[in-house]
């Protein structure tokens, strides 16, 4: 006798027949059938509603795709990507979200998948990040409570001239204050950073502190106090000079991270000029302020959050002012003062500034440039000369 064939959907429809006819409970059916009670009642309700076609496996595939774009919205990010090369899924998203509020704009998980499929996407090998670092340098909580400066790393021009661009930003909202473009000799010439600096001063005001590395014009060599001309006029218009540890970039890690985007963005490939070059960061920073979304201000532009010091450049240079029971003397062109009688030498940065003693202790004096502790000097040890701080 042969064997009994059968197929799925007969079985189903077994199934069905001998759930209506109820000649044993539904469990014990369906443990008959070899299916989970819950299979069971599946069937029996798709019956019901559609009858035999109902019991007919359905598509597991969803309706609709919710990480669906349409053709005219994939056409609009591709062509803002095409413009902001280097911008990532969520940056298009917030800066559609803000400007172009007509699109029924996707998660960036979304719009990242579509990058993909199109081949817009690099993958970067992960760098280890150090801990972030804010004592003894201060915590940026407000507009201009820090300012970062420093210089990008050179690149060479088309027409073989060495660039190395002056940048200032604004630590706590990201603002892009400076982005000068001069060749090396200018920008190690402390008078043309100073100059630099007087115009961003003339527009956005003092900030609290300015964070800088250890290097030329910010600071000089050890027997020079690391103090430089340059840092004395910052430190006499009442701005902190802080500099972060010497091989210790991370410290400053917001203004290097902001290097690597200007570099991506105007360096690769450079202009033919540095005029041209010069032309092509004005233009930067404005969609860097103004229109590109950042992160770290909740995607929104720099320019939406910062806004300038009330503390205003003064029209002449103030003068330090001690107390009258400090001595004050003032250093000769080779750093050098007369003080009681003996020559001490103390730094040819402050050549012609004002620079006050207090006695601390019986002989030993602490020197002072406007607040600035110098270090100390001994009375009976002039020949040692002025101890750092």
């Amino acid at each position: 006798m042969p064997w009994q064939q059968t197929d799925l959907m007969s079985e189903r429809l077994r199934f069905v027949t001998a759930a209506h006819k109820r000649s044993c409970t539904f469990t014990s059916l369906c443990a008959a059938f070899g299916i989970a009670p819950k299979t069971g009642y599946k069937w029996l309700r798709q019956f019901q509603q559609h009858g035999s076609p109902g019991l007919v496996d359905r598509s597991r595939q969803p309706k609709s795709n919710s990480r669906s774009l349409s053709p005219a919205l994939v056409e609009r990010v591709l062509a803002l990507r095409s413009r902001h090369q280097t911008w990532g899924p969520r940056k298009l998203v917030a800066w559609l979200e803000l400007n172009e509020p007509r699109w029924e704009v996707p998660a960036a998980s979304t719009v990242g998948e579509l990058l993909k499929r199109r081949g817009l996407v690099k993958h970067r090998k992960r760098s280890r990040y150090a801990r972030p670092r804010t004592e003894p340098l201060r915590h940026a909580d407000h507009p201009n409570a820090v300012w970062s400066m420093d210089f990008k790393g050179w690149f060479r021009l088309g027409d073989g001239t060495r660039c190395d661009p002056l940048t200032i930003t604004d630590a706590f909202s990201r603002y892009l204050l400076c982005c000068e473009a001069r060749t090396a000799g200018e920008l190690l010439a402390q008078r043309r950073v100073w100059a630099a600096l007087e115009c961003v001063f003339r527009e956005y005001g003092l900030p609290d502190a300015m964070r800088v590395d250890n290097g030329e014009p910010w600071s000089s060599p050890r027997g020079e106090l690391g103090i430089t001309s340059l840092s004395a006029k910052l430190t006499k218009l009442g701005i902190h000079v802080e500099r972060i540890d010497p091989g210790k970039p991370e410290q400053n890690g917001r203004h290097e991270r902001f290097h690597l985007t200007l570099k991506q963005d105007t360096a690769s490939p450079p202009e033919s000029s540095m005029a041209r070059q010069q032309l092509r960061f004005d233009e930067w920073q404005r969609v860097y302020n103004d229109e590109r979304p950042h992160e770290a201000v909740n995607y929104c532009p720099p320019g939406s959050v910062y806004v300038a010091s009330a503390r205003k450049l003064p029209k002449r240079m103030p003068e330090p002012e001690y107390p009258r029971w400090y001595e004050v003397v003032v250093p000769r062109r080779d750093g050098r003062v007369s003080w009681r009688g003996r020559q001490l030498f103390i730094t040819r940065a402050l050549t012609g500034e004002r620079v006050g003693l207090v006695e601390i202790e019986e002989g030993c004096f602490e020197v002072y440039f406007c607040s600035l502790l110098l270090g100390h000097v001994h009375v009976e040890h002039p020949e040692l000369g002025l101890i750092a701080a």
